[in-house]
C-alpha cells in the first residue's frame, strides 16, 4: 500500500507557528514518526507540502493510479477551497482529512470543512498523532 500525505499552507512552519495550538513538533518530526510507524506496517508513504493551492490540486490529480490513499491536511484551504474538494471528488482516490487541532473547538470560520463531504473521514485534534492514526485508518480502508 502507498499513502500520499499532502500538507497545505503554513504547515512548513510547524514547531514555530502558534505552538500553543500546534505544538513544537515540526513537519519533519511528524514525517519521521509516520515513516517509522509505516515501515513497521510495511506501508510506503510519501510526504509533500505546499503553500500553493494549485500545486495541491495537481498532486491530488496525479495520485490516481499511484497511491491507494491520500491523507490531506489542507490547513486553511480546508475552509475555502472548492478546487481541492473538486479534485478529490474527480479522482476518486480515497482521501482522509486530518488536522492537528480540533477545528470544531476553534474559531467559527474553522468549523466548516469544504472537503469533508468528499473525504472518507476526518481525524482531528490529536496533534502529531493525527498523522499516525491516519496510517491506521488508511490500512482499514484497504481492508473494507
Amino acid at each position: 500500500m502507498k499513502i500520499l500525505f499532502l500538507n497545505g499552507p503554513n504547515l512548513n512552519l510547524l514547531g514555530q507557528r502558534e505552538p500553543e495550538i500546534y505544538g513544537r513538533t515540526t513537519l519533519a518530526d511528524i514525517e519521521a514518526k509516520v515513516r517509522s510507524h509505516a515501515t513497521e506496517l510495511q506501508v510506503a508513504v510519501e510526504f509533500r507540502q505546499s503553500n500553493q493551492e494549485g500545486e495541491l490540486v495537481d498532486w491530488i490529480q496525479q495520485a490516481k493510479g499511484q497511491f491507494e490513499v491520500i491523507v490531506l491536511n489542507a490547513a486553511a484551504y480546508t475552509h475555502t477551497s472548492v478546487a481541492l474538494r473538486d479534485a478529490i471528488a474527480a479522482t476518486g482516490v480515497p482521501t482522509i482529512e486530518i488536522h492537528l487541532s480540533n477545528i470544531h473547538a476553534r474559531e467559527e470560520f474553522r468549523h466548516k470543512s469544504l472537503i469533508a463531504p468528499v473525504c472518507r473521514g476526518q481525524i482531528l485534534g490529536f496533534g502529531a498523532n493525527s498523522y499516525v492514526l491516519a496510517v491506521n485508518a488508511a490500512i482499514g480502508l484497504d481492508q473494507r
